[in-house]
């Protein structure tokens, strides 16, 4: 969706998707937006509640399973397993997610990962094309008249024209663009604590071949899920970005980062995106 700053100002029913690395302030942003007057809309709290829920579920009963006191209580119904997924926890869809390397240290196989992956994927594709018609119902049911999208990480790596098309139909895409100082504020955060990330395939096969080489392991079930994590990290940020640009100059627009930090109530927020846009 393109407009200009004063079309923004004047748009009655504001709906907005932003896009950025984890860790560039999206959730923070979206936070100045009271939510008495925005519907949030969470892609990933979507994923894990509606696409992932039972991969989900069954993933944390497969873990029980190995306890043996837990196994029996599940298996003679003692006790029930749910999955406690909000807003603000989306730890289950991370764990989901997992991390491939030694299985001694909770790592997955490849192909068990790959899967993951591509379940995944299709979560996102599924969350992020529901936007459409949550808008309409945020309106329309809940009597919200704006919309905000908080996006994953990794909507940049859905390749999948269909849901972006469906995205910029109905939301003004903001590309939340880091400087360099923030990324590595960003890097050493990966660093300090690797999180499950999703990576494309062809991304994911090249870089392991190159970890294994420069690591001289001889397989990737010798991997330290955390270490892979660690080294691959920036450069899947560097990945990201390119792709993200593209993104914002086909569908959207670009907003430093380090400018949005400051922003500190609606007001700002709205005012950031019209001089943007303009």
């Amino acid at each position: 969706m393109k407009m200009t700053g004063a079309e923004f100002m004047d748009w009655p029913n504001k709906a907005i998707t932003l896009m950025g690395m984890s860790g560039v302030g999206k959730t923070t942003l979206a936070n100045n937006c009271p939510k008495s007057r925005w519907f949030h809309y969470s892609g990933d709290y979507r994923i894990g509640t509606k696409y992932l829920a039972e991969p989900i579920l069954d993933n944390i009963k497969r873990q029980a399973m190995k306890v043996d006191f837990l196994r029996d209580l599940l298996r003679s119904d003692s006790i029930y397993i749910a999955s406690n997924i909000t807003v603000h926890n989306l730890a289950p869809v991370a764990t989901f997610l997992g991390k491939i390397g030694r299985s001694d240290l909770d790592g997955l196989s490849v192909d068990a990962f790959k899967e993951r992956q591509r379940l995944h994927r299709l979560a996102e594709i599924g969350a992020m094309r529901d936007v459409e018609e949550f808008i309409e119902k945020a309106k329309k049911l809940y009597g919200y008249n704006n919309f905000l999208n908080d996006s994953g990480g990794s909507i940049c790596e859905l390749n999948d024209p269909k849901t972006l098309e469906i995205l910029s139909k109905n939301t003004l895409i903001l590309y939340l663009q880091a400087d360099p100082l923030m990324e590595e504020k960003i890097i050493q955060r990966a660093i300090d604590n690797p999180k499950p990330m999703y990576y494309q395939e062809e991304f994911l096969d090249f870089q392991l071949n190159e970890y294994l080489k420069e690591t001289g392991l001889n397989d990737v079930d010798e991997i330290i899920p955390d270490e892979f994590v660690r080294w691959i990290f920036p450069k899947h940020l560097e990945n990201r970005r390119s792709k993200y640009q593209v993104i914002a100059e086909k569908y959207g627009y670009t907003i430093d980062a380090s400018l949005a930090e400051n922003v500190t109530d609606e007001a700002q927020f709205l005012d950031m995106i019209a001089k943007a846009l303009d």
